[in-house]
């Protein structure tokens, strides 16, 4: 059976990871800390979502870890070995950027950064898939046209032909 680490897991993008890759078979090992309440007061709250996906699939695993913590982040990536990593687990607002500033770094970039590091080391053939948002990119992105190909989506706007796939 596959394996599968989804971060964020409670979160919407991470849970429907989850949902999908149970429905095909996977084991799935999902990290999520609720940090969402911490960031957005009881209407954040995920813990609902987690006992749902615990409730529904019986190859999901919940893991109670906040990826900026280094140690155990490695460490499960030492135990798990996943084939496939997803990693949902962010900061999501950017209003709240830019009053909490450290705190949208520290998940979003250190976090991150924990995850590539303890793939590399304990999981190197494994497929990481990081999500986002265009909002990093600010509102121009909105502005740009695309269109839909079979496979993709690419730029619809000459000024941008040939810069790469959105």
């Amino acid at each position: 059976m596959s394996t599968l680490l989804v971060t964020g897991s409670s979160g919407l993008i991470g849970s429907e990871v989850v949902d999908y890759f149970c429905k095909l078979g996977w084991e799935v090992y999902g990290v999520d800390n609720n940090m969402r309440a911490a960031f957005f007061g009881p209407d954040g709250d995920t813990r609902w979502n987690q006992h749902r996906l615990e409730a529904t699939h019986q190859h999901f695993h919940h893991h109670e870890l906040d990826i900026r913590d280094r140690h155990g982040v490695d460490t499960l990536l030492k135990m798990l070995r996943p084939a496939l990593i997803v990693n949902t687990a962010a900061q999501p607002s950017h209003d709240l950027a830019a009053s909490r500033p450290f705190d949208d770094f520290e998940v979003n970039a250190t976090g991150t950064l924990n995850l590539l590091e303890a793939t590399r080391r304990h999981s190197p053939r494994a497929v990481f898939v990081h999500m986002s948002t265009n909002k990093v990119y600010g509102d121009s992105p909105n502005s740009i046209r695309v269109r839909e190909l079979p496979t993709r989506w690419d730029y619809d706007d000459a000024t941008f032909a040939g810069t790469g796939s959105v």
